[in-house]
């Protein structure tokens, strides 16, 4: 191991969804800011490289993009990256979404790996919002990631797709690495946030409750609510959600690449089907 693998880095999160408009973009951006509260150094990747919201939630009007550090991949290191990165009033620097879902093409797994590597060696904190599901690229970040944040709520539609995430995870090995986020737990529904946990096999989970007017105001206006109603009870969790995820944060060290999740995945298949 080089003196660069070995090297103490930062540690990544990343915030993944079976389900689009659950409120993963939203809990990104305000775990980042809240983050900050604790003087530690943030750093946020919209991993949604086609239909990313980050800059919009946090009313950024970015010069580059994760785009232009694929473009220029080559000519860039560890520290001339942080020139790339835009500066929110928090804190929290951002590497945005390509303005473009067509330049998504251009952010290969490569390029992931190489930009995830740089900001883990600068920033204490990296947070990585992603896509819906699990494409190729989002694999690729939930790879690298230290903990992986599940979101869901209490829709029967979104619970039947987050059960399936989940047993993908546990049949990759992953388990261990995740942890379920119940958004909007206390909203209206014939399913109880208290069931979440058995119907889905995760214990402990992280509650958010329902504000949906807060939620939506933030995203609407571009301030993350942790900032503007830093005393509402949604600002309160997510305030506590940071605290419980630093104080088990184990600094982690970079290690020989392993096989890739599909791989993995026609490994285990091959190994049923005896081949």
């Amino acid at each position: 191991m080089t003196n660069e693998q070995a090297k103490k880095r930062g540690e990544m999160i990343a915030i993944v969804s079976a389900k689009g408009g659950v409120g993963r973009t939203t809990l990104a951006v305000n775990l980042a800011v809240a983050l900050t509260k604790k003087t530690i150094t943030v750093s946020l990747l919209d991993g949604d490289f086609q239909f990313g919201d980050i800059s919009l939630a946090m009313d950024l009007q970015p010069t580059f993009t994760i785009k232009d550090v694929a473009e220029e991949l080559e000519r860039i290191d560890a520290h001339s990256v942080l020139s790339y990165l835009c500066g929110h009033n928090s804190g929290v620097k951002v590497l945005p979404a390509p303005v473009r879902p067509e330049f998504a093409d251009l952010v290969t797994n490569e390029v992931i790996e190489q930009v995830v590597r740089w900001l883990l060696n600068q920033f204490d904190y990296l947070i990585v919002d992603t896509s819906v599901g699990l494409d190729d690229k989002t694999l690729a970040i939930v790879e690298k990631a230290d903990q992986v944040l599940v979101v869901t709520n209490l829709e029967m539609a979104t619970l039947k797709n987050t059960k399936l995430l989940l047993e993908t995870f546990q049949l990759l090995g992953l388990k261990e690495k995740t942890k379920l986020v119940i958004n909007r737990a206390t909203m209206e529904s014939v399913i109880q946030a208290t069931d979440i946990p058995d119907i889905l096999g995760e214990q402990d989970p992280f509650y958010i409750p329902n504000d949906f007017q807060t939620a939506s105001q933030s995203l609407n206006i571009g301030i993350p609510f942790v900032v503007s109603q830093g005393k509402s009870e949604i600002a309160k969790a997510v305030f506590k959600m940071a605290e419980g995820l630093t104080s088990r944060r184990e600094i982690a060290t970079f290690k020989a690449k392993q096989p890739s999740f599909l791989e993995k995945l026609f490994q285990k298949k091959r190994l049923k089907e005896g081949k």
